[in-house]
């Protein structure tokens, strides 16, 4: 099944795509990789949630705005392609997570991501990950994603 079909058939829109927020590009292609840059938990332009992971914002809070950073993303990459069904791979996802002291559960929280783009995707959502602890997010944020996809 194609990937815009299956986010129908999931029932899941696409917000419009969010710009940069700074002297960087939302996305690069090289060849036939495109690179997104990190993207936060936003909505319109402002930050759904502020906080840390661990102090006032669970597990279950930071997987779903990790799947909210993954839906901007796929914003961009269906702005930039035209269509998700040009995504040949998800290559790598990097998931960064503001933590309390204490916190190690970076992983459990950056599946929202992983498993928005296996739903999505199928067997191409499939990637490499990273899953780290930051002290500090822009804008305060709880969870920041990046992504690498291979593109036809």
């Amino acid at each position: 099944m194609s990937a815009e079909a299956k986010l129908k058939e999931l029932g899941i829109e696409l917000p419009p795509p969010p710009g940069s927020a700074g002297l960087y590009s939302p996305c690069v292609r090289s060849g036939n990789l495109l690179f997104i840059a990190g993207q936060i938990p936003q909505r319109d332009g402002k930050p759904v949630a502020i906080g840390k992971c661990g102090a006032g914002i669970s597990v279950e809070q930071g997987a779903e705005l990790a799947a909210l950073c993954t839906l901007n993303a796929l914003a961009i990459v269906r702005n930039h392609l035209g269509t998700l069904d040009r995504v040949v791979q998800a290559v790598r996802v990097g998931g960064f997570v503001a933590s309390a002291p204490g916190f190690v559960q970076h992983p459990q929280v950056i599946n929202g991501a992983s498993k928005l783009l296996l739903d999505v995707f199928g067997d191409r959502g499939k990637h490499a990950r990273a899953a780290v602890g930051m002290a500090e997010l822009p804008a305060g944020v709880p969870v920041e994603v990046e992504f690498l996809f291979e593109v036809a």
